[in-house]
């Protein structure tokens, strides 16, 4: 593989044995066009993207797909409330109509119990629940009946494939890895990642959890995904997705210890699918772009080769758009 950076150039101004492996149908995102350029899947003109990381052309059209993703979503409220913003970000979901929607944790506040998935997420959010493909947070493990279990209840084997809360699936020449970091310390899901990874044949590879490894946010830095992290740029994984700050952040290719290596890998922080925004605390080395206090999803694009992301607020404006980067 090369070793060069996988940012586009600028041309012009608990068993081992077992791995749960969802195949999504092409027929989802059959409505998809080809595309190319700057902006995949955007209409022109949206883009506010900084001067010195903005995307550069693509070098042609390919085919590709578009996923949503948000973490952080659904408090106790519905859309009679006008300050309520989760039936907001949904509408975004709904009207970007994406090949699958990932989300990155506390998906309902406060203590995720399952009649309260019933009366707020699946009010909203709910409406693409087939084509959720959900990882836990920390507030799912609050609930007053055990552990997840609201959560588990809600989703069924749309989260436990098989029977774990952490599985993987493949969308074209992509593998995306949806992991559990409440139990990053059980070696049962580390021993699955390591088979995981080694028996995946997509080219790109992207994965996500809850806790980030990097935030500038008012949780900060959570170290028990550096193992993990680890494990992926080993296998030369592109992306990674979290949420538990409330805050959008995205950060330039860094290894598990925080140092810029453009082999490394780029973070996606994506925590303000709803939930009360949190402050920009401490910026972190390598972060590219900050946005707190703005609700929303993000839009990510999709092609063989590469990978490049809008944030869409609330209102449909875009509010960042992401580089361009290529598959290693």
């Amino acid at each position: 593989m090369s070793s060069t950076p996988r940012v586009t150039p600028t041309r012009t101004p608990n068993s081992r044995s077992h791995r749960a492996r969802w195949g999504i149908p092409v027929a989802m995102g059959a409505s998809l066009a080809l595309v190319g350029g700057v902006l995949l899947w955007s209409p022109a003109g949206q883009a506010e993207a900084d001067a010195a990381t903005a995307a550069s052309p693509a070098a042609g059209p390919r085919a590709g797909f578009t996923a949503v993703a948000a973490g952080d979503i659904a408090e106790q409220c519905t859309a009679s409330s006008s300050s309520c913003k989760h039936p907001k970000t949904a509408a975004l979901v709904k009207q970007i109509n994406p090949s699958f929607v990932m989300t990155m944790g506390d998906n309902q506040y406060d203590d995720a119990r399952l009649k309260d998935y019933k009366n707020y997420y699946d009010k909203t959010w709910g409406a693409f629940k087939s084509r959720t493909r959900p990882v836990p947070g920390n507030h799912e493990t609050y609930d007053p009946a055990g552990p997840l279990k609201g959560y588990k209840s809600y989703f069924g084997s749309i989260a436990y494939p098989d029977g774990k809360s952490y599985y993987s699936f493949d969308q074209d020449n992509w593998h995306f890895i949806a992991l559990d970091s409440n139990s990053f310390d059980d070696e049962d899901q580390i021993d699955w990642l390591k088979d995981d990874l080694a028996a995946n044949s997509r080219k790109c590879v992207a994965a996500y959890w809850h806790h980030p490894l990097f935030s500038s946010g008012e949780h900060g830095n959570d170290p028990v995904g550096r193992p993990v992290w680890k494990l992926l740029q080993q296998h030369k994984a592109e992306l990674v997705l979290n949420g538990h700050d409330h805050h959008y952040e995205r950060f330039a290719p860094q290894n598990a210890d925080g140092k810029a290596d453009p082999n490394g890998i780029v973070e996606l922080l994506g925590g303000m699918g709803g939930a009360h925004p949190y402050d920009i605390e401490e910026v972190q080395p390598n972060s590219q772009k900050r946005i707190t206090k703005t609700f929303g999803v993000v839009k990510l694009n999709f092609t063989d080769t590469g990978f490049s992301w809008n944030l869409v607020a609330a209102d449909g404006s875009t509010k960042d758009t992401s580089p361009s980067y290529a598959c290693r």
